[in-house]
Parts: C-alpha cells; sequence; structure tokens
C-alpha cells in the first residue's frame, strides 16, 4: 500500500480532525509528504478541510476512481491481493487474462473507468463510457476441477446483489444463473472466462459490469436495463460499490471453496430469485418448452419441472426467460 492510499485510509476511518503529526506518525513519512498528499487528494476532487492545530478531515468524496481510492476500501484479509487500474483500456477481462498468463497472483484486481472493446457473452463486444459504471475483472487461482468453475459466477452474481443492497439499498432479485434484475429490468452483466488442462485450472477471471450513474440507457436496450442511479434517484459512488462487492465475493467463495460445490449458498440465491416456483421458458437448441423453476442445484444447474418430471438444465447450454418480458 502506497503513502497516498495509507493517507487517504487514516482520513477516511475517522469523522473528525486528524492532525499531520498523527498521520505523520501512523504512515512513517514526513509533514511534506502529508502536505503534499493532501495537496494532490483535494486536485482530484476530494474535498478536505484544513484547520491549524487541528489537522485534516475528508468533507466530501465524490464518485472517484483510482487506484489509491479503491485500495481505500477494500477490507483487510480481503481476496483482493493486488489492484490494477486503468483510466481506459480494451476489456478489464482481456486485461486479467494476459495478467494470468504472466503469473499475476490469485485475488489481482482489474478496474478500468472506461472500456472500448467491453466482453459480453457469445463474443460480443461493446463500448462502455467513462465516469458512469463499474468495469472490473477478478483473477482467481482456485484449487479444484475445471467442471466447478462455473460456479464461480453464480457466486458473483450474489455478491453484487448483496453489494447494491448494502450501498445503494437496491433490493435486486437474481435472474438465473447471474443477472441482477430490480424494476425489471437487467443491472449487471457477468462474464466469467477460464485458462485450464485437463483437471487444474491455470486460472479463471470473473468480468462484472455494473449499471452505476447512467442517467439514462441507450435507446436500443431502455426497455431491458437500468442503473443504480435511475432506480435511485441520486448519483452513487462506485468506489464503494466495488469495496462491497470484494468483500461479499470473499465470503461467498470461501463458503464454496469449503464445499467445492453451492451447497452452503443455495438457499440464500435461491431467496433472491426472481423465477423461484415460477413458469419460465426453456430455449435448448432452438426449441422452446415451458418448465416450472425450482431453484438452484449444488452444482449450479437450474433446477425445474418439466410435464410433472424433475429436471435440471446447464448455464451455457440454455438460455431461461421469463415468460413474460426480460425476466
Amino acid at each position: 500500500m502506497d503513502i497516498k492510499t495509507r493517507i487517504l485510509k487514516e482520513l477516511k476511518n475517522t469523522d473528525t480532525y486528524v492532525s499531520g503529526q498523527d498521520i505523520c506518525e501512523k504512515c512513517g513519512v514526513s509533514r511534506t509528504a502529508v502536505w503534499k498528499v493532501i495537496n494532490q487528494l483535494k486536485n482530484e476532487g476530494y474535498e478536505i478541510d484544513s484547520v491549524t492545530n487541528k489537522g485534516y478531515k475528508i468533507l466530501e468524496t465524490p464518485d472517484i476512481l483510482s487506484k489509491s481510492e479503491i485500495e481505500s476500501v477494500i477490507e483487510d484479509g480481503s481476496i483482493v491481493k493486488d489492484i490494477i487500474y486503468f483510466d481506459e483500456t480494451d476489456s478489464t477481462n482481456t486485461r486479467a487474462k494476459l495478467l494470468g498468463e504472466e503469473g499475476a497472483v490469485s485475488g489481482t484486481l482489474v478496474v478500468a473507468d472506461c472500456q472500448n472493446m467491453g466482453k459480453g457473452r457469445r463474443g460480443r463486444s461493446f463500448s462502455s463510457p467513462a465516469g458512469q459504471s463499474i468495469y472490473m475483472t477478478l483473477l482467481l487461482r482456485p484449487d479444484t476441477s475445471p467442471s466447478k468453475a462455473s460456479m464461480i459466477t453464480i457466486l458473483s452474481a450474489m455478491a453484487v446483489r448483496s453489494a447494491l443492497s448494502e450501498v445503494c439499498g437496491i433490493e435486486g432479485l437474481i435472474k438465473w444463473p447471474n443477472d441482477i434484475v430490480a424494476d425489471g429490468r437487467k443491472l449487471c452483466g457477468i462474464l466469467t472466462e477460464m485458462s485450464a488442462e485437463l483437471t487444474k485450472i491455470n486460472y479463471v477471471v470473473v468480468g462484472i459490469g455494473i449499471n452505476v450513474n447512467n442517467e439514462k440507457m441507450p435507446e436500443d436496450i431502455e426497455k431491458i436495463a437500468v442503473s443504480a442511479r435511475m432506480l435511485t434517484g441520486k448519483k452513487q459512488k462506485r468506489s464503494l460499490i466495488i469495496g462491497s462487492v470484494c468483500k461479499w465475493f470473499n465470503i461467498y467463495y470461501n463458503k464454496f471453496i469449503e464445499t467445492s460445490d453451492l451447497s452452503l449458498l443455495k438457499d440464500e440465491y435461491n431467496r433472491y430469485l426472481i423465477h423461484m416456483n415460477k413458469e419460465v421458458e426453456i430455449i435448448r437448441d432452438n426449441k422452446k418448452y415451458r418448465a416450472k423453476s425450482l431453484g438452484l442445484a449444488d452444482d449450479g444447474e437450474l433446477l425445474i419441472e418439466k410435464d410433472g418430471k424433475p429436471e435440471t438444465v446447464m448455464s451455457g447450454e440454455v438460455s431461461v426467460r421469463g415468460v413474460y418480458g426480460y425476466v
């Protein structure tokens, strides 16, 4: 953790003024170094009050994304071990995969303010403008079989849902397997990619895109997509959401690693499954049929009832849609 991050954390962790001398002693730096960092933070947009004989106090933290800001909201003991930040990049998933090939540690978090070649399912690409949304990818090296990697997508959705509830007060629901839905529209997209051998995972990258401060959505997706700002009526701080996603991901990931399945998570997942015990449309091999959704299985498949008989469907093999509209 660099000096800037340590000073920022000291300022954030108190509701009162912190003297320059206290900061010097806690961070092991000179008064001049403190003064320089404070001015740098002010220039970045942090509203910091300076009072003689009292010290410094953060009055307002705007919606800023930077390596130091993100580091300042990551809890001690987090799954996040390193942070790579870009003002602009092609795709955080692409960056994370390159880092994975280069030997980056498990727990490397890649964040960008802007993507110019964002990646979606089935190879779709899209532009992701700056200052609006969250584009983050977590690199992991789980000690489990490649067949279980898809389950990480499920717990990622749970982490995003919990973070949006905690930070924004948005009680979203989950559309199996990993879409977060509120007001009948999609808030988040998750793309998990893997490099593996026959019995060993080299790395997994979990890409998460969350619509945060968009004031409106593009016309072609306005009926199926929504942002946190549109739902709450106020601008949200993306770094706080990122920190919360990482916190909840850590909790859910540890439960997954403990059992190598979703048995400890499926009950919570099913509480927020938007089509739990409802009729859904299954699309498989260009054929459609209706069935009743019965919730998540231990292995991440969706349990359904078709013609009175239980079956399972696998993510990637089928598409599940609500009978009426997107959800």
